[in-house]
């Protein structure tokens, strides 16, 4: 069947980069003579059927914006075959044959079942800040929120030092560590927690201890939301106990989704939703592309969840031997 109207949908926390995703699946559509279709609040749009046809004015001026014009929400609904039948319904009465998904895992978990329930066919583009996606460089947004973290972090570093303080800074990062270990390492922190590993507390709190006898009279801390300990202002309590140091603690939460996308990131974006456009027209579906070295790749949807992502804890000495 030739593909003649291909659907877009941004699903799952949105990313800085997204729009320029959006845009180049658009007007790619449009340079090969297909309809691009838009899809508001992703699988719950295709329920609601909130679908309207876009073109090449759609969007204009949206490349540099953060955030996503066809907007996101979760859906319970969706969870359920009975749920993804009315999407399905939708997609044929829209006539939509193709389907480009931008979001993370759950997103293409999302999609996977679209195609394996319904013969959907369905492209994913990785959208997600935290670059959790299995044979993916750099996914959509990523580049973006190290940056904004570590602005944030500079700023603090410079009130720490004028008050002879520890902060404790948190960043987003429930199940992965990548922006944790990015921000720490650019930041120049003293220390780094990420739920891929076991923390010790009282290492941390020697190494602040030992800093402070070398002269140190401040220092920063980066955690992960999802540190098992159980967040910045537990690990502030416990490292202020140890050290005796004036903790402060704060927490960056959705300031890092926010914003103006990186050149990175709008290249990024450009690149991998062009080519979910051109796999469609092949007839290859099923399929998540990613960034690997400076090739685009792809890879079958079960592939990001089954082999995911390794964090590289080299990076954890390398920011303990650069903080002495």
């Amino acid at each position: 069947m030739n593909i003649k109207r291909i659907g877009v949908l941004t699903s799952g926390g949105d990313a800085p980069g997204m729009n320029a995703a959006i845009r180049a699946v658009v007007r790619t559509c449009i340079y090969y003579d297909v309809t691009p279709v838009g899809i508001i609040h992703g699988y719950k749009g295709l329920i609601n059927n909130e679908i309207f046809d876009m073109d090449a004015r759609s969007v204009s001026g949206i490349i540099n914006r953060g955030g996503t014009i066809l907007k996101s929400a979760r859906c319970e609904e969706f969870y359920t075959k009975e749920g993804r039948a009315l999407a399905y319904k939708t997609i044929k009465k829209h006539k939509i044959n193709g389907l480009v998904t931008i979001g993370g895992d759950g997103t293409y978990h999302g999609a996977h079942l679209l195609g394996q329930e319904f013969g959907v066919k369905c492209v994913g583009v990785p959208g997600t800040i935290d670059n959790d996606i299995a044979g993916c460089d750099y996914t959509i947004g990523f580049d973006t929120a190290i940056n904004t973290a570590m602005e944030a972090v500079d700023r603090i570093r410079d009130t720490a030092a004028a008050h002879d303080r520890l902060f404790v800074v948190e960043v987003m990062g429930r199940h992965a560590g990548f922006i944790a270990l990015s921000v720490a390492l650019s930041g120049g922190a003293e220390a780094v927690l990420i739920p891929e590993t076991k923390t010790d507390i009282d290492k941390i709190a020697k190494l602040l201890s030992e800093g402070r006898r070398r002269g140190k009279s401040s220092s920063i801390v980066i955690v992960a939301e999802g540190d098992e300990v159980g967040g910045a202002f537990e690990v502030a309590k416990l490292l202020e106990h140890k050290t005796k140091y004036e903790t402060k603690v704060t927490i960056l939460g959705h300031l890092q989704r926010g914003g103006s996308p990186t050149a990175r990131d709008r290249n990024i974006a450009s690149r991998l939703s062009y080519t979910a456009v051109k796999l469609l027209l092949q007839g290859k579906h099923g399929v998540h592309v990613v960034i690997g070295g400076r090739d685009v790749k792809y890879y079958p949807f079960p592939h990001a969840w089954e082999k995911r992502k390794k964090i590289d804890l080299s990076y954890e000495e390398l920011i303990y031997i650069l903080s002495v």
